[in-house]
């Protein structure tokens, strides 16, 4: 298979398991998205979904946020991990949201990567998510699969996500990040499969030798 035939199989065989792919982190707003985003680092969304519902308990918009203290926040995301440092981010970055944006989270790329904690991904996620704008974000389960599938070198995720968004058309990158997501947690794990074993590394490379790691 050439790479493009590779491209054209994985966006098929996604689209058939995930139609319709709903967004793993629960939110109401971009408010509550961009938050909870930030708190996903290095942390599982399940993790988060279950801390959530404290923190926007205490406070769920910029201005309640920017009115408690770190110390408060902290100990609501503590099992997220990195605690300390995403509990300043949020309430960082909700006090210029009240200050420079009117409360609202910005539709604006440099504008959200200009924020306490919000990186190039946490941006791309939520311009996609919140806002419905063209974006790919490269998490750490879409950096191992473009490899895996020969999408991408696998170098970086900078050039994975270039790499992807030269194969994919920019109408589907929204969904299509999501449905790689759903498929790098159920089918092609980091330990489940080598690279020979789901269905799309198989028949990606059906005579791979030996694994891909």
């Amino acid at each position: 298979m050439k790479k493009n035939e590779r491209a054209a199989f994985v966006e098929r065989r996604l689209q058939e398991l995930y139609p319709s792919p709903p967004i793993p982190l629960r939110h109401r707003d971009p408010y509550t998205l961009l938050v909870a985003v930030l708190l996903s680092a290095q942390c599982t969304d399940e993790r988060v979904n279950q801390v959530t519902p404290a923190l926007f308990q205490l406070a769920d918009n910029p201005k309640a946020m920017s009115e408690r203290s770190v110390e408060e926040v902290n100990a609501i995301v503590r099992p997220c991990g990195l605690a300390p440092r995403k509990a300043a981010a949020i309430v960082g970055l909700s006090k210029i949201l009240v200050q420079q944006h009117g409360s609202q989270v910005p539709a604006s790329w440099e504008a959200l990567e200009a924020l306490p904690g919000v990186g190039h991904k946490t941006a791309s996620v939520v311009m996609a998510q919140a806002f419905g704008i063209p974006a790919f974000p490269v998490d750490t389960h879409i950096h191992r699969l473009a490899a895996r599938w020969g999408l991408s070198s696998g170098k970086s995720v900078e050039q994975t996500e270039k790499d992807l968004k030269r194969l994919f058309p920019q109408s589907r990158w929204n969904e299509l990040h999501l449905q790689i997501i759903y498929y790098g947690r159920e089918h092609c794990t980091a330990r489940g499969c080598d690279g020979t074993r789901c269905d799309i590394c198989r028949t990606c490379y059906p005579n791979r030798k030996p694994p891909k790691k």
